[in-house]
Protein backbone atom coordinates (compact mmCIF):
# COMPACT_ATOMS: atom_id res chain seq x y z
CA UNK A 1 0.00 0.00 0.00
CA UNK A 2 3.02 2.85 0.97
CA UNK A 3 6.52 2.08 -0.21
CA UNK A 4 9.31 4.48 1.24
CA UNK A 5 12.29 4.53 -0.98
CA UNK A 6 15.82 5.86 -0.12
CA UNK A 7 14.24 8.92 1.11
CA UNK A 8 16.51 12.10 2.90
CA UNK A 9 15.14 15.04 4.15
CA UNK A 10 16.93 17.74 6.58
CA UNK A 11 15.52 21.32 7.83
CA UNK A 12 17.53 24.18 7.67
CA UNK A 13 18.85 23.50 11.29
CA UNK A 14 18.81 19.82 11.20
CA UNK A 15 19.10 16.68 9.45
CA UNK A 16 15.92 14.03 10.04
CA UNK A 17 16.32 11.19 7.30
CA UNK A 18 19.39 9.92 5.49
CA UNK A 19 18.33 7.34 2.56
CA UNK A 20 16.08 5.67 4.74
CA UNK A 21 13.37 2.86 3.15
CA UNK A 22 10.26 0.79 4.44
CA UNK A 23 6.92 -0.20 3.22
CA UNK A 24 3.23 -0.88 4.37
CA UNK A 25 1.67 -4.22 3.20
CA UNK A 26 -1.89 -5.34 4.08
CA UNK A 27 -2.59 -6.84 7.51
CA UNK A 28 -0.08 -5.21 9.34
CA UNK A 29 -0.69 -3.02 12.54
CA UNK A 30 2.49 -1.29 12.71
CA UNK A 31 4.36 0.92 15.74
CA UNK A 32 6.75 3.79 15.07
CA UNK A 33 9.49 4.57 17.40
CA UNK A 34 12.15 6.51 18.03
CA UNK A 35 13.25 9.19 20.49
CA UNK A 36 11.68 12.49 20.31
CA UNK A 37 13.00 14.98 17.79
CA UNK A 38 14.12 12.45 15.28
CA UNK A 39 10.97 13.79 12.62
CA UNK A 40 8.55 10.76 13.16
CA UNK A 41 5.21 13.26 13.11
CA UNK A 42 7.36 15.38 10.15
CA UNK A 43 7.35 11.57 7.60
CA UNK A 44 3.47 11.36 8.89
CA UNK A 45 2.91 14.61 7.43
CA UNK A 46 4.89 13.49 3.92
CA UNK A 47 2.57 10.48 3.48
CA UNK A 48 -0.07 12.79 3.96
CA UNK A 49 0.72 15.58 1.85
CA UNK A 50 3.88 14.81 -0.38
CA UNK A 51 4.04 18.73 -1.86
CA UNK A 52 4.25 20.05 1.56
CA UNK A 53 8.45 19.38 2.08
CA UNK A 54 11.05 19.19 -0.70
CA UNK A 55 12.59 15.87 -0.14
CA UNK A 56 14.87 13.30 -1.85
CA UNK A 57 13.55 9.89 -3.03
CA UNK A 58 10.56 8.53 -3.62
CA UNK A 59 6.90 8.18 -1.17
CA UNK A 60 5.18 5.45 -3.13
CA UNK A 61 1.36 5.07 -2.36
CA UNK A 62 -1.27 3.26 -4.55
CA UNK A 63 -3.98 4.60 -6.69
CA UNK A 64 -7.75 5.11 -4.49
CA UNK A 65 -5.98 4.44 -0.89
CA UNK A 66 -8.01 6.00 1.55
CA UNK A 67 -5.99 7.09 4.33
CA UNK A 68 -7.31 7.89 7.78
CA UNK A 69 -5.50 10.49 10.29
CA UNK A 70 -5.61 10.71 13.79
CA UNK A 71 -3.45 13.23 14.90
CA UNK A 72 -1.82 14.13 18.22
CA UNK A 73 -3.23 17.29 19.48
CA UNK A 74 -7.24 17.42 19.27
CA UNK A 75 -9.86 19.44 20.38
CA UNK A 76 -13.46 18.82 21.06
CA UNK A 77 -14.69 22.51 20.23
CA UNK A 78 -15.60 21.45 16.93
CA UNK A 79 -19.32 20.00 17.44
CA UNK A 80 -19.81 20.38 21.54
CA UNK A 81 -23.63 20.16 20.91
CA UNK A 82 -23.54 17.31 18.66
CA UNK A 83 -24.20 13.61 20.18
CA UNK A 84 -21.55 10.94 19.93
CA UNK A 85 -23.51 8.95 17.99
CA UNK A 86 -24.12 11.47 15.18
CA UNK A 87 -20.60 12.80 15.38
CA UNK A 88 -19.42 9.43 14.80
CA UNK A 89 -21.88 8.64 12.15
CA UNK A 90 -21.25 12.29 10.17
CA UNK A 91 -19.98 10.76 7.40
CA UNK A 92 -22.72 8.41 6.36
CA UNK A 93 -25.49 10.99 7.67
CA UNK A 94 -24.21 13.45 5.49
CA UNK A 95 -24.39 10.96 2.49
CA UNK A 96 -28.22 9.87 3.57
CA UNK A 97 -28.75 13.40 3.41
CA UNK A 98 -27.24 13.94 -0.37
CA UNK A 99 -29.24 11.02 -1.31
CA UNK A 100 -32.44 11.98 -0.37
CA UNK A 101 -31.95 15.29 -2.07
CA UNK A 102 -31.15 14.02 -5.06
CA UNK A 103 -33.97 11.80 -4.90
CA UNK A 104 -36.22 15.37 -4.31
CA UNK A 105 -34.70 17.11 -7.03
CA UNK A 106 -35.30 14.01 -9.33
CA UNK A 107 -39.30 13.84 -8.21
CA UNK A 108 -39.07 17.67 -10.20
CA UNK A 109 -36.48 17.58 -12.70
CA UNK A 110 -36.90 17.52 -16.70
CA UNK A 111 -33.34 16.41 -17.09
CA UNK A 112 -33.03 13.63 -14.58
CA UNK A 113 -29.23 12.28 -16.52
CA UNK A 114 -27.00 14.35 -14.37
CA UNK A 115 -29.02 13.24 -11.23
CA UNK A 116 -29.01 9.71 -11.46
CA UNK A 117 -24.97 9.95 -12.08
CA UNK A 118 -24.69 12.04 -8.91
CA UNK A 119 -26.95 9.49 -7.30
CA UNK A 120 -24.87 6.23 -7.95
CA UNK A 121 -22.04 8.33 -7.09
CA UNK A 122 -23.42 9.44 -3.76
CA UNK A 123 -24.71 5.58 -3.35
CA UNK A 124 -21.51 4.04 -4.28
CA UNK A 125 -19.48 5.85 -1.89
CA UNK A 126 -21.56 5.59 1.11
CA UNK A 127 -21.91 2.02 0.36
CA UNK A 128 -17.47 2.13 0.40
CA UNK A 129 -17.72 3.26 3.62
CA UNK A 130 -20.53 0.55 4.76
CA UNK A 131 -23.34 2.40 4.78
CA UNK A 132 -25.56 -0.12 4.70
CA UNK A 133 -25.36 -1.30 8.03
CA UNK A 134 -23.25 1.92 9.72
CA UNK A 135 -25.73 2.03 13.12
CA UNK A 136 -25.45 -1.58 13.81
CA UNK A 137 -21.05 -1.17 12.92
CA UNK A 138 -20.67 2.24 14.90
CA UNK A 139 -22.93 0.36 18.00
CA UNK A 140 -20.19 -2.51 17.54
CA UNK A 141 -17.36 0.06 18.12
CA UNK A 142 -18.94 1.69 21.15
CA UNK A 143 -19.20 -1.36 22.65
CA UNK A 144 -15.71 -2.53 21.76
CA UNK A 145 -14.59 0.73 23.54
CA UNK A 146 -17.33 0.37 26.69
CA UNK A 147 -19.08 3.35 25.73
CA UNK A 148 -22.56 2.45 24.19
CA UNK A 149 -23.44 4.24 27.24
CA UNK A 150 -22.27 7.34 25.87
CA UNK A 151 -24.25 7.23 21.99
CA UNK A 152 -26.77 10.10 23.00
CA UNK A 153 -24.45 12.18 25.03
CA UNK A 154 -23.29 15.42 23.69
CA UNK A 155 -19.58 15.95 23.15
CA UNK A 156 -19.18 18.48 25.43
CA UNK A 157 -20.26 15.95 28.12
CA UNK A 158 -18.00 13.37 27.53
CA UNK A 159 -13.86 13.80 28.41
CA UNK A 160 -10.86 14.39 26.49
CA UNK A 161 -9.78 11.06 26.85
CA UNK A 162 -13.51 9.65 25.76
CA UNK A 163 -13.61 11.96 23.06
CA UNK A 164 -10.23 10.97 21.33
CA UNK A 165 -11.78 7.55 21.38
CA UNK A 166 -14.65 9.12 19.23
CA UNK A 167 -12.56 10.74 16.64
CA UNK A 168 -10.56 7.09 16.23
CA UNK A 169 -13.76 5.33 15.74
CA UNK A 170 -15.21 8.19 13.47
CA UNK A 171 -11.78 7.70 11.19
CA UNK A 172 -12.09 4.29 11.65
CA UNK A 173 -15.48 3.20 10.22
CA UNK A 174 -14.29 4.97 6.92
CA UNK A 175 -13.25 2.22 6.42
CA UNK A 176 -9.56 3.55 5.23
CA UNK A 177 -6.82 1.24 3.95
CA UNK A 178 -4.42 2.60 5.93
CA UNK A 179 -5.43 4.32 9.36
CA UNK A 180 -1.94 6.42 10.53
CA UNK A 181 -2.65 7.62 14.23
CA UNK A 182 0.03 10.01 16.17
CA UNK A 183 0.17 9.17 19.74
CA UNK A 184 -3.38 8.25 19.99
CA UNK A 185 -2.53 7.47 24.15
CA UNK A 186 -1.48 10.70 25.50
CA UNK A 187 -3.52 11.87 28.50
CA UNK A 188 -5.95 8.74 28.38
CA UNK A 189 -6.83 6.67 31.47
CA UNK A 190 -6.14 3.47 31.83
CA UNK A 191 -9.99 2.45 30.86
CA UNK A 192 -9.84 4.33 27.71
CA UNK A 193 -6.16 2.62 27.52
CA UNK A 194 -7.72 -0.38 27.58
CA UNK A 195 -10.39 0.64 24.70
CA UNK A 196 -7.44 2.11 22.80
CA UNK A 197 -6.40 -1.11 22.37
CA UNK A 198 -9.11 -3.07 21.85
CA UNK A 199 -9.87 -1.03 19.01
CA UNK A 200 -6.47 -1.37 17.48
CA UNK A 201 -6.20 -5.07 17.61
CA UNK A 202 -9.87 -5.49 15.99
CA UNK A 203 -9.07 -2.83 13.22
CA UNK A 204 -8.61 -4.69 9.40
CA UNK A 205 -7.04 -2.23 8.15
CA UNK A 206 -3.37 -1.24 7.82
CA UNK A 207 -2.01 0.96 10.91
CA UNK A 208 1.01 3.25 11.19
CA UNK A 209 0.94 4.50 15.00
CA UNK A 210 3.08 6.80 16.39
CA UNK A 211 3.55 5.80 20.09
CA UNK A 212 6.05 5.88 23.06
CA UNK A 213 3.68 3.92 25.03
CA UNK A 214 4.95 0.39 26.87
CA UNK A 215 1.29 -1.01 27.74
CA UNK A 216 -0.08 -0.55 23.95
CA UNK A 217 3.71 -1.44 22.71
CA UNK A 218 3.89 -4.67 24.49
CA UNK A 219 0.10 -5.68 23.14
CA UNK A 220 -0.72 -4.19 20.28
CA UNK A 221 1.65 -4.58 17.01
CA UNK A 222 3.45 -7.13 14.51
CA UNK A 223 5.50 -5.01 12.66
CA UNK A 224 8.08 -2.51 14.20
CA UNK A 225 9.27 0.75 12.34
CA UNK A 226 12.54 2.28 14.69
CA UNK A 227 13.63 5.55 13.52
CA UNK A 228 16.66 6.51 15.29
CA UNK A 229 19.84 9.16 14.34
CA UNK A 230 18.31 10.09 10.64
CA UNK A 231 18.30 5.52 10.24
CA UNK A 232 15.55 3.44 10.24
CA UNK A 233 15.01 0.00 11.01
CA UNK A 234 11.95 -3.11 10.11
CA UNK A 235 11.43 -5.29 12.19
CA UNK A 236 8.18 -8.05 11.43
CA UNK A 237 7.13 -8.99 15.03
CA UNK A 238 6.37 -7.54 18.39
CA UNK A 239 7.95 -4.89 19.80
CA UNK A 240 9.04 -7.05 22.75
CA UNK A 241 10.90 -9.61 20.66
CA UNK A 242 12.71 -6.57 18.91
CA UNK A 243 13.86 -4.42 21.50
CA UNK A 244 15.58 -8.52 22.36
CA UNK A 245 16.97 -8.82 19.37
CA UNK A 246 17.92 -5.26 18.64
CA UNK A 247 20.07 -5.41 21.88
CA UNK A 248 21.70 -8.77 20.73
CA UNK A 249 22.46 -7.30 17.51
CA UNK A 250 24.02 -3.87 19.38
CA UNK A 251 26.32 -6.16 21.44
CA UNK A 252 27.71 -8.30 18.10
CA UNK A 253 28.27 -5.45 16.28
CA UNK A 254 29.77 -2.97 19.03
CA UNK A 255 32.15 -5.66 19.29
CA UNK A 256 33.13 -6.35 15.93
CA UNK A 257 33.14 -2.26 15.49
CA UNK A 258 35.66 -1.89 17.79
CA UNK A 259 37.77 -4.97 16.66
CA UNK A 260 37.65 -3.23 12.90
CA UNK A 261 38.91 0.04 15.10
CA UNK A 262 41.66 -1.47 16.99
CA UNK A 263 43.12 -2.98 13.42
CA UNK A 264 42.53 -0.04 11.32
CA UNK A 265 44.65 2.26 13.97
CA UNK A 266 47.39 -0.56 13.93
CA UNK A 267 47.58 -0.59 9.95
CA UNK A 268 47.53 3.32 10.26
CA UNK A 269 50.89 3.18 12.56
CA UNK A 270 52.25 0.28 9.93
CA UNK A 271 52.15 2.71 6.94
CA UNK A 272 53.12 5.44 8.87
CA UNK A 273 56.08 3.71 9.55
CA UNK A 274 57.02 2.39 5.84
CA UNK A 275 56.53 6.12 5.00
CA UNK A 276 59.02 7.12 7.03
CA UNK A 277 61.27 4.75 5.78
CA UNK A 278 60.38 5.59 2.34
CA UNK A 279 61.54 8.82 3.11
CA UNK A 280 65.20 8.22 3.83
CA UNK A 281 65.37 4.81 1.13
CA UNK A 282 64.05 4.67 -2.25
CA UNK A 283 64.04 0.78 -2.49
CA UNK A 284 61.33 -0.06 -4.96
CA UNK A 285 60.59 -3.01 -2.32
CA UNK A 286 59.45 -0.63 0.74
CA UNK A 287 57.47 0.91 -2.07
CA UNK A 288 55.52 -1.64 -2.90
CA UNK A 289 55.50 -2.66 0.89
CA UNK A 290 53.88 0.46 1.46
CA UNK A 291 50.99 0.70 -1.47
CA UNK A 292 50.57 -2.59 -0.54
CA UNK A 293 49.78 -1.61 3.15
CA UNK A 294 47.66 1.32 1.62
CA UNK A 295 45.41 -1.17 -0.47
CA UNK A 296 44.95 -3.23 2.71
CA UNK A 297 43.87 -0.12 4.49
CA UNK A 298 41.41 0.91 2.01
CA UNK A 299 40.14 -2.54 1.72
CA UNK A 300 39.65 -2.30 5.80
CA UNK A 301 37.71 1.30 6.01
CA UNK A 302 35.36 -0.35 2.84
CA UNK A 303 34.36 -3.52 5.26
CA UNK A 304 34.39 -1.77 8.24
CA UNK A 305 31.19 -2.60 10.23
CA UNK A 306 29.06 0.03 11.32
CA UNK A 307 28.08 1.77 14.19
CA UNK A 308 25.14 0.16 16.36
CA UNK A 309 21.89 1.07 15.14
CA UNK A 310 20.52 2.82 17.91
CA UNK A 311 23.05 5.21 20.85
CA UNK A 312 20.98 5.47 23.62
CA UNK A 313 20.40 9.23 23.95
CA UNK A 314 18.85 9.33 28.07
CA UNK A 315 18.65 12.72 29.07
CA UNK A 316 19.96 13.50 32.60
CA UNK A 317 16.83 15.39 34.91
CA UNK A 318 17.83 16.62 38.20
CA UNK A 319 14.65 18.44 39.90
CA UNK A 320 17.05 21.21 42.11
CA UNK A 321 16.50 22.49 45.70
CA UNK A 322 17.47 25.53 47.67
CA UNK A 323 18.61 24.04 50.79
CA UNK A 324 17.80 21.03 53.34
CA UNK A 325 14.34 19.74 52.60
CA UNK A 326 12.41 19.80 56.35
CA UNK A 327 9.32 17.87 56.88
CA UNK A 328 6.07 19.64 57.53
CA UNK A 329 2.54 20.47 56.26
CA UNK A 330 2.97 21.56 53.23
CA UNK A 331 -0.65 21.81 51.74
CA UNK A 332 -3.87 21.17 53.21
CA UNK A 333 -7.43 21.48 53.14
CA UNK A 334 -10.83 20.72 54.56
CA UNK A 335 -14.20 20.32 52.96
CA UNK A 336 -13.36 21.20 49.46
CA UNK A 337 -15.34 20.70 46.22
CA UNK A 338 -14.37 21.38 42.56
CA UNK A 339 -17.51 21.62 40.49
CA UNK A 340 -18.38 23.48 36.94
CA UNK A 341 -21.64 22.47 35.29
CA UNK A 342 -21.46 19.76 37.63
CA UNK A 343 -19.93 18.24 40.57
CA UNK A 344 -16.50 16.44 39.85
CA UNK A 345 -15.91 15.86 43.54
CA UNK A 346 -16.49 17.29 47.09
CA UNK A 347 -16.24 17.41 50.78
CA UNK A 348 -12.68 16.35 50.04
CA UNK A 349 -9.65 16.86 52.97
CA UNK A 350 -6.41 16.11 52.85
CA UNK A 351 -2.73 17.20 54.25
CA UNK A 352 0.34 16.52 51.93
CA UNK A 353 3.82 16.96 53.91
CA UNK A 354 6.69 18.78 51.76
CA UNK A 355 8.22 15.52 51.53
CA UNK A 356 5.51 13.58 50.69
CA UNK A 357 5.01 11.68 46.53
CA UNK A 358 1.71 11.80 45.81
CA UNK A 359 -0.09 10.67 42.79
CA UNK A 360 -3.45 12.16 42.02
CA UNK A 361 -5.38 9.60 39.64
CA UNK A 362 -8.91 8.97 38.60
CA UNK A 363 -11.19 8.93 34.84
CA UNK A 364 -10.42 11.31 32.69
CA UNK A 365 -12.70 14.23 33.69
CA UNK A 366 -12.83 13.79 37.57
CA UNK A 367 -10.91 17.11 38.18
CA UNK A 368 -7.67 16.20 38.55
CA UNK A 369 -5.95 18.84 36.79
CA UNK A 370 -8.49 21.62 38.36
CA UNK A 371 -6.73 20.71 41.56
CA UNK A 372 -3.47 21.36 40.24
CA UNK A 373 -4.50 24.62 39.20
CA UNK A 374 -6.30 25.46 41.86
CA UNK A 375 -3.39 24.81 44.02
CA UNK A 376 -0.85 26.67 41.77
CA UNK A 377 -3.46 29.28 41.36
CA UNK A 378 -4.34 29.39 44.83
CA UNK A 379 -8.11 28.80 46.45
CA UNK A 380 -9.45 30.41 49.56
CA UNK A 381 -10.00 26.66 50.68
CA UNK A 382 -6.56 25.07 50.24
CA UNK A 383 -4.30 26.69 52.53
CA UNK A 384 -0.21 26.53 51.09
CA UNK A 385 2.83 26.90 53.80
CA UNK A 386 4.89 30.07 53.25
CA UNK A 387 7.78 28.28 53.42
CA UNK A 388 6.70 25.94 50.10
CA UNK A 389 7.70 26.95 46.53
CA UNK A 390 5.76 25.46 44.01
CA UNK A 391 6.50 24.73 40.86
CA UNK A 392 4.42 23.44 38.29
CA UNK A 393 4.29 21.40 34.60
CA UNK A 394 1.09 21.59 32.68
CA UNK A 395 -0.05 19.07 30.05
CA UNK A 396 -1.35 21.90 27.93
CA UNK A 397 2.24 23.11 26.73
CA UNK A 398 1.11 26.19 25.28
CA UNK A 399 0.24 27.90 29.48
CA UNK A 400 4.26 27.41 30.08
CA UNK A 401 6.29 27.56 26.40
CA UNK A 402 4.72 30.00 24.09
CA UNK A 403 5.18 29.21 20.06
CA UNK A 404 6.05 32.36 19.24
CA UNK A 405 9.21 32.77 22.00
CA UNK A 406 12.43 31.01 21.16
CA UNK A 407 14.29 28.76 23.63
CA UNK A 408 16.09 31.10 24.73
CA UNK A 409 13.74 33.45 25.37
CA UNK A 410 11.51 30.90 27.36
CA UNK A 411 14.53 30.06 29.54
CA UNK A 412 15.25 33.50 30.29
CA UNK A 413 12.10 34.43 31.32
CA UNK A 414 12.17 31.93 33.70
CA UNK A 415 15.34 33.33 35.98
CA UNK A 416 18.11 31.83 34.35
CA UNK A 417 20.97 34.41 33.78
CA UNK A 418 22.81 33.89 30.37
CA UNK A 419 23.06 32.21 27.12
CA UNK A 420 25.70 29.95 28.63
CA UNK A 421 24.12 28.98 31.67
CA UNK A 422 21.04 27.95 29.68
CA UNK A 423 23.07 26.25 27.06
CA UNK A 424 25.00 24.11 30.22
CA UNK A 425 21.96 23.20 31.33
CA UNK A 426 20.00 21.79 28.25
CA UNK A 427 22.62 19.78 27.06
CA UNK A 428 22.35 17.71 30.13
CA UNK A 429 18.52 16.93 28.54
CA UNK A 430 20.44 15.94 25.38
CA UNK A 431 19.98 19.49 23.61
CA UNK A 432 22.63 21.04 21.55
CA UNK A 433 23.60 25.21 21.89
CA UNK A 434 22.08 25.52 18.39
CA UNK A 435 18.53 25.16 19.68
CA UNK A 436 18.38 28.07 21.20
CA UNK A 437 17.17 30.79 18.84
CA UNK A 438 14.50 28.57 17.27
CA UNK A 439 10.72 29.08 18.28
CA UNK A 440 9.31 26.61 20.25
CA UNK A 441 6.65 25.92 17.84
CA UNK A 442 9.34 24.15 15.64
CA UNK A 443 9.69 21.23 18.29
CA UNK A 444 7.87 18.10 18.52
CA UNK A 445 5.45 17.57 21.20
CA UNK A 446 8.06 15.27 23.35
CA UNK A 447 10.85 17.99 22.65
CA UNK A 448 8.61 20.66 23.87
CA UNK A 449 7.76 18.29 27.14
CA UNK A 450 11.23 17.62 27.93
CA UNK A 451 11.86 21.70 28.13
CA UNK A 452 9.21 22.29 29.73
CA UNK A 453 11.02 19.72 32.72
CA UNK A 454 14.07 21.17 31.95
CA UNK A 455 12.49 24.83 33.08
CA UNK A 456 11.13 22.71 36.62
CA UNK A 457 14.29 21.09 37.21
CA UNK A 458 15.82 25.09 37.48
CA UNK A 459 13.01 26.18 39.51
CA UNK A 460 14.66 24.97 42.57
CA UNK A 461 11.39 24.29 44.65
CA UNK A 462 10.63 22.15 47.06
CA UNK A 463 7.16 20.85 45.93
CA UNK A 464 6.26 19.89 42.25
CA UNK A 465 3.12 19.91 40.08
CA UNK A 466 3.43 18.01 37.82
CA UNK A 467 0.23 17.05 34.97
CA UNK A 468 0.90 14.56 32.55
CA UNK A 469 4.71 14.69 33.01
CA UNK A 470 5.46 11.60 30.77
CA UNK A 471 3.32 12.49 28.07
CA UNK A 472 4.59 12.40 24.47
CA UNK A 473 8.44 11.51 26.01
CA UNK A 474 10.13 8.39 24.34
CA UNK A 475 10.75 5.48 26.55
CA UNK A 476 14.78 6.76 27.84
CA UNK A 477 13.41 9.93 28.70
CA UNK A 478 10.41 8.57 30.87
CA UNK A 479 13.27 5.99 32.68
CA UNK A 480 15.30 9.34 33.51
CA UNK A 481 12.26 11.16 34.45
CA UNK A 482 11.07 8.30 36.88
CA UNK A 483 14.82 8.27 38.69
CA UNK A 484 14.75 11.83 38.94
CA UNK A 485 11.51 11.61 40.58
CA UNK A 486 12.73 8.85 42.81
CA UNK A 487 15.83 10.63 43.83
CA UNK A 488 13.90 14.58 44.62
CA UNK A 489 13.64 14.94 48.55
CA UNK A 490 11.15 17.51 48.48
CA UNK A 491 7.32 17.12 47.54
CA UNK A 492 5.45 16.42 44.59
CA UNK A 493 1.46 16.06 43.82
CA UNK A 494 1.46 14.11 40.24
CA UNK A 495 -1.11 13.99 38.15
CA UNK A 496 -0.83 10.74 35.90
CA UNK A 497 -2.22 7.70 33.78
CA UNK A 498 0.84 5.99 32.71
CA UNK A 499 0.42 3.43 36.12
CA UNK A 500 3.72 1.93 35.33
CA UNK A 501 5.19 5.30 36.33
CA UNK A 502 2.58 5.79 39.40
CA UNK A 503 4.22 2.52 40.68
CA UNK A 504 7.64 2.90 40.79
CA UNK A 505 7.74 6.70 42.03
CA UNK A 506 4.92 7.71 44.64
CA UNK A 507 4.48 6.79 48.42
CA UNK A 508 0.61 6.68 48.05
CA UNK A 509 -1.87 8.21 46.32
CA UNK A 510 -5.03 10.35 46.09
CA UNK A 511 -7.74 8.81 43.91
CA UNK A 512 -11.13 10.43 42.62
CA UNK A 513 -13.73 8.11 42.01
CA UNK A 514 -17.49 8.16 42.22
CA UNK A 515 -17.54 11.86 43.54
CA UNK A 516 -14.63 11.46 46.23
CA UNK A 517 -11.40 12.25 47.25
CA UNK A 518 -9.77 9.17 49.13
CA UNK A 519 -6.34 8.22 50.23
CA UNK A 520 -5.00 4.61 48.75
CA UNK A 521 -1.21 3.05 49.62
CA UNK A 522 0.88 2.16 46.97
CA UNK A 523 0.48 -1.40 47.94
CA UNK A 524 -3.29 -0.97 47.46
CA UNK A 525 -3.12 0.27 43.93
CA UNK A 526 -0.71 -2.49 42.56
CA UNK A 527 -3.49 -4.91 44.16
CA UNK A 528 -5.77 -2.71 42.11
CA UNK A 529 -4.71 -2.66 38.69
CA UNK A 530 -3.07 -5.89 39.02
CA UNK A 531 -6.63 -7.31 39.76
CA UNK A 532 -8.41 -4.86 36.56
CA UNK A 533 -5.52 -4.91 34.09
CA UNK A 534 -2.65 -6.59 34.25
CA UNK A 535 -1.20 -10.13 34.48
CA UNK A 536 0.38 -11.00 38.27
CA UNK A 537 3.66 -9.45 38.36
CA UNK A 538 3.25 -7.61 35.04
CA UNK A 539 5.04 -4.11 36.37
CA UNK A 540 7.59 -6.09 38.23
CA UNK A 541 9.43 -8.02 35.02
CA UNK A 542 8.63 -4.64 33.44
CA UNK A 543 10.76 -2.70 35.33
CA UNK A 544 13.45 -5.67 36.05
CA UNK A 545 13.06 -5.98 31.82
CA UNK A 546 13.81 -1.75 32.12
CA UNK A 547 16.81 -2.24 34.59
CA UNK A 548 18.16 -4.96 32.76
CA UNK A 549 18.16 -3.14 29.27
CA UNK A 550 19.95 -0.20 31.29
CA UNK A 551 22.66 -2.73 32.54
CA UNK A 552 23.38 -3.77 29.30
CA UNK A 553 23.45 -0.28 27.56
CA UNK A 554 25.73 0.77 30.47
CA UNK A 555 28.25 -2.22 29.56
CA UNK A 556 28.18 -1.49 25.78
CA UNK A 557 29.43 2.22 26.87
CA UNK A 558 32.21 0.60 28.84
CA UNK A 559 33.11 -2.28 25.91
CA UNK A 560 32.22 -4.74 28.62
CA UNK A 561 30.63 -7.55 25.82
CA UNK A 562 31.24 -10.61 28.35
CA UNK A 563 28.99 -8.65 30.71
CA UNK A 564 26.43 -7.42 28.11
CA UNK A 565 25.77 -11.16 27.19
CA UNK A 566 25.58 -12.34 30.68
CA UNK A 567 22.81 -9.67 31.09
CA UNK A 568 20.88 -10.82 28.09
CA UNK A 569 20.73 -14.08 29.24
CA UNK A 570 18.83 -12.92 31.98
CA UNK A 571 16.31 -10.71 30.32
CA UNK A 572 15.40 -13.21 27.86
CA UNK A 573 14.39 -15.19 30.79
CA UNK A 574 12.44 -12.23 32.01
CA UNK A 575 11.03 -11.72 28.56
CA UNK A 576 9.69 -15.32 28.45
CA UNK A 577 7.96 -14.48 31.34
CA UNK A 578 6.18 -11.39 30.05
CA UNK A 579 4.91 -13.96 27.36
CA UNK A 580 3.16 -16.64 29.89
Amino acid sequence: MIRIENLTFSFPTKDLYQDISFSLEQGQHCAFIGASGNGKSTLIEMILDQDKHHYAGQIHIEDKTRIGYMSQFMSSDQAPETSVFDFIAEDFLNYEKKIADICEQMATAEDIEPLLEAYQEALDGFQAIGGDDYESIIHKKLNLASLMTHRDLKISQISGGEFKLVQIMKEMLKQPHIMIMDEPDVFLDFENLEALKELINNHKGILLVITHNRYLLNHCFNKIIHLENKQLQEYNGSYIDYNFALLESKIELQELAIADQEEIERNEALIHQLRLNATYSAEAAKGRALRARVKYQERLEARRIQAPFVEIKQPYIEFAWHEDIETYPAITTQDHTIAFDQVLFEHASFEIQSTDKVALIGSNGTGKTSLLRQLVSGHDNIQVHPDTKLTYLSQVQGETLKDEDTVYDAFFEAGFESRSQIAAHLLNFGFDEEILYQPLSKFSGGERNLLQIAKVCGDRANMLLLDEPTSHLDTYAQMALERAIQDYPGGLIMVSHDYYTIANTVDYLLIIQDGELRKISNRKFRKMIYKNHYNKDYLILEQEKKTLETQIAMALKATKFKRAKEICDSLKDVIEKMKQ
